[in-house]
């Protein structure tokens, strides 16, 4: 991977600019614990120049057509397409994508959500008549977007992608621990000719960047992806200038096995599937749920499959996943898996410690838990890791009880017959459904319930999110 000379520069008001502070921060590489490259941490002033140049942008670009927008999408769209092994190598070396799934779901997923909004855009009604008013749909403003090390470019995909279509401008702040693949990203934006000031890049780290964009007054919405503890903090910082705050913070999803589904089919495929990305999604459907009277079963097939999983180097052949993201979310899992045991769980496969022959990197054995009950921290506390646990319930009734006894509502997932399976997903108080193993949509919303956020992302909801309506009144239509 060869890191950008951009590194250590900003991108503000459509030139790469020298930051204000001569702090800077290594990146490191989790399967080596080895830096890979240096960023520039920014400052207060950098994110008043950033601010400064999306409002003298927004008079400009809000007032553009349909038709402009759409063709900056769509050049957007080619140039991912161009440089998806670029961000796809430089996303598996900052945070330990197996280069398999860098490609084809990571890179992948940014260049579906443009590709998506501009489809969206293309049929979109930003205006409407109702009785004798005209109601329109206008830009919110200077969005600033605080994004995720998890699934980086797909966040920050679905971010800019709406917030261009809707004429808004913004200042982007990613991860500082996976920062590199968004200085990728606004070379391309560079690139695709969008005009300066619409979208900046100020690197930089929560308390000192993330912090001062939250209560700036020359920013009109806040879009944060990342924990929920993270995400109180940008809604008190936000609270004061009553800008609007929208977000996506973690989740615990449950997993209902049906005692009509296929076990073997469903409970195979979402053990297995649950450890992608190292666990780091936070829509991983991490709480099975399967009838008592079939436990011993599930069990079983859950543990072979969840041995199926090869933990090892990103770049290497026949690796599944590879490591977590850093030594902090190491020492958390660690923390909570031994949690589990303390608390009293089964550990059926995996454990604390590094999977044998892997003595360096933030590797995680998959980790699987049976007799969980939904009171102990592993079914409660959002672990980010390879770490599925089971919990037994009596009746349908009883599965929606304990799928519901969280303070998360992201997603979820159900298997078993078709019918049935719509039936429990109604009940289920989360912001996604997934029945009986079906994948992710551009076009539907994502977003969660309680304290999983607020607001929603993808498709046309998304693009709803960074608009304001107008209500012109007494607008009587033409002859």
């Amino acid at each position: 991977m060869q890191v950008s000379d951009n590194a250590t520069k900003f991108y503000i008001d459509g030139a790469w600019v020298e930051p204000s502070t001569d702090d800077t921060l290594d990146v490191i590489n989790p399967a080596t614990e080895q830096p890979i490259g240096t960023i520039a941490l920014g400052g207060h002033a950098d994110v008043d120049a950033a601010v400064a140049a999306a409002q003298r942008a927004f008079r400009t670009w809000s007032q553009t057509s349909v038709d402009e927008r759409l063709a900056l999408l769509n050049k957007i769209t080619e140039l991912l397409g161009a440089r998806a092994d670029d961000l796809a190598g430089t996303i598996s070396a900052e945070m330990g994508a197996p280069l398999g799934l860098a490609k084809a779901a990571q890179a992948a997923s940014g260049l579906g959500h443009f590709a998506t909004t501009a489809a969206v855009l293309q049929g979109f009604e930003f205006e409407e008549r109702l009785g004798t008013s005209l109601i329109v749909k206008e830009p919110i403003g200077v969005v600033g977007m605080i994004t995720p090390w998890n699934w980086p470019i797909n966040q920050i995909s679905c971010k800019v992608a709406p917030a261009l279509a809707a004429g808004c401008t913004m200042v982007l702040k990613p991860s500082e621990v996976a920062p590199l693949n968004a200085i990728v990203f606004a070379e391309i934006l560079d690139e695709a000719g969008v005009p300066a000031g619409v979208f900046n890049l100020v690197n930089g780290d929560g308390p000192t960047v993330g912090s001062y964009m939250s209560s700036h007054e020359g920013i009109d919405m806040m879009s944060f992806t990342g924990s929920t503890r993270a995400g109180v903090e940008v809604a008190k910082n936000a609270a004061p200038t009553v800008k609007r705050v929208a977000q996506e913070l973690g989740g615990k999803s449950a997993n209902i096995i049906l005692d009509d589904a296929d076990f073997a089919e469903a409970i195979g495929r979402d053990a297995f599937g649950m450890c992608m990305n190292s666990g780091q999604s936070c829509n991983a459907g991490t709480r099975m749920l399967v009838p008592n009277s079939r436990m011993d079963e599930a069990v079983e097939i859950a543990k072979q499959a969840m041995s199926a999983v090869a933990v090892g180097a990103p770049d290497s052949d026949g690796t599944t996943i590879g490591p977590v993201v850093s030594e902090t979310q190491w020492n958390k899992i660690q923390g909570l898996i031994q949690a589990g045991i303390d608390e009293g769980a089964t550990l059926v496969t995996g454990g604390t410690g590094r999977p044998d022959g892997l003595d360096a990197g933030y590797y995680v054995k998959p980790t699987l838990f049976a007799d969980v009950t939904n009171d102990m921290r592993i079914a409660q506390e959002e672990i980010f890791g390879p770490v599925l646990v089971m919990i037994g319930y009596e009746d349908d009734d009883d599965a929606v009880r304990i799928a519901n006894d969280t303070p998360y509502g992201l997603a979820g997932y159900v298997s078993g017959s078709a019918e049935r399976a719509i039936g429990i997903a109604r009940r289920i108080r989360t912001g996604n459904m997934h029945v009986n193993g079906a994948g992710p949509d551009f076009n539907a919303p994502f977003g969660g319930y309680k304290q999983s956020g607020n607001g929603r992302e993808w498709g046309g909801h998304g693009l709803e999110e960074f608009l304001e309506t107008k209500a012109i009144l007494g607008a009587t239509a033409p002859a």
